[in-house]
């Protein structure tokens, strides 16, 4: 029985760079946290420590700096497809990269009405992400976001479930339903306006999730990853991780009181978490693309 090098990579995690853009009075800001990881013929390096083919960690970093003053970073998918490119075209023994990009947003502060030319605020903990794989001459784009806290006050239910001598769960026609969304989609091609696909998709999610009367979380995922496809065609699946931020009606009988589901306890664990894959049905798998990814 022989004992051999299995599927690995390298590179460097989390590059924090902040982008200003100075070409007029009204500056623009590129907030990301850039992580890169390299594959190809990289035996030596684990087998013997040769690191003929290993281009430094460092080096990575100090391309992602480097390509964010050459040029506007623009979405950050196009940012990660020239990234990736140029790792795989000019590393030696290199054969494919991946990128991973969070991208945190920032509004400008109002003040006189009017967003300030070069104030900013962050107003939430949502990302808009990336992680783009090269593999050889194929190249696979899967976007997202994630921490898009969303509620419903009504709207929603759940009943119909199992029982047994361990079930304490109350059935319920109307509860609040809340949620921390992350969902992932993956382009079938790269020719595509990223940025507008985004903010199409997105708000295309939201608005599944708020007018679907949901008789459990796991039809609202569906209904979202459903609607985001038939939208855009140039989207081959859609992956969403849903974590139930259950929310439990306070008993306040002791007091006399009748709670007519206005008062609620937020338990933040444990939770529920949905999670599933919405899918094309005549479109091939693509393994590379979710390599090393959370599965959802």
């Amino acid at each position: 029985m022989g004992i051999v090098m299995g599927p690995n990579q390298y590179g460097k995690a989390e590059v924090r760079i902040v982008s200003v853009n100075r070409d007029n009075p009204r500056h623009t800001i590129k907030d990301l946290n850039v992580s890169s990881s390299l594959r190809g013929d990289l035996d030596g390096a684990h087998l013997t420590g040769d690191n003929g083919n290993v281009l430094p960690t460092d080096t990575q970093k100090n391309t992602v700096y480097a390509f964010a003053k050459e040029a506007p970073i623009g979405e950050i998918e196009e940012f990660a497809l020239r990234l990736g490119r140029h790792f795989v075209g000019t590393a030696d023994g290199i054969t494919g990269a991946r990128i991973l990009i969070d991208e945190y947003s920032w509004e400008r502060i109002p003040v006189g009405g009017t967003g300030h030319d070069h104030s900013f605020a962050r107003s939430t903990d949502e990302k808009r992400t990336t992680a783009v794989t090269i593999d050889g001459d194929q190249a696979h784009v899967v976007s997202g976001l994630k921490d898009l806290i969303v509620l419903k006050s009504t709207g929603s239910e759940f009943w119909g479930y199992p029982k047994d001598k361990y079930t304490t769960l109350s059935e319920t026609n109307d509860r609040i339903l809340a949620t921390a969304v992350t969902a992932r989609w993956r382009y079938l091609h790269t020719d595509v306006d990223f940025g507008k696909s985004f903010e199409s998709i997105r708000a295309t999610m939201l608005e599944a999730f708020a007018t679907t009367h949901s008789l459990a979380l796991q039809q609202s995922l569906y209904e979202m990853g459903k609607a985001a496809m038939e939208k855009h065609p140039e989207v081959a699946e859609v992956r969403l991780s849903l974590p139930n931020k259950h929310h439990f009606l306070v008993d306040l009988e002791y007091c006399g009181l009748e709670n007519n589901n206005e008062v609620f306890f937020a338990a933040d664990r444990p939770y529920g978490l949905i999670e599933g894959v919405v899918k094309r049905d005549d479109v091939d798998e693509a393994p590379q693309a979710w390599y090393s990814l959370p599965q959802f």
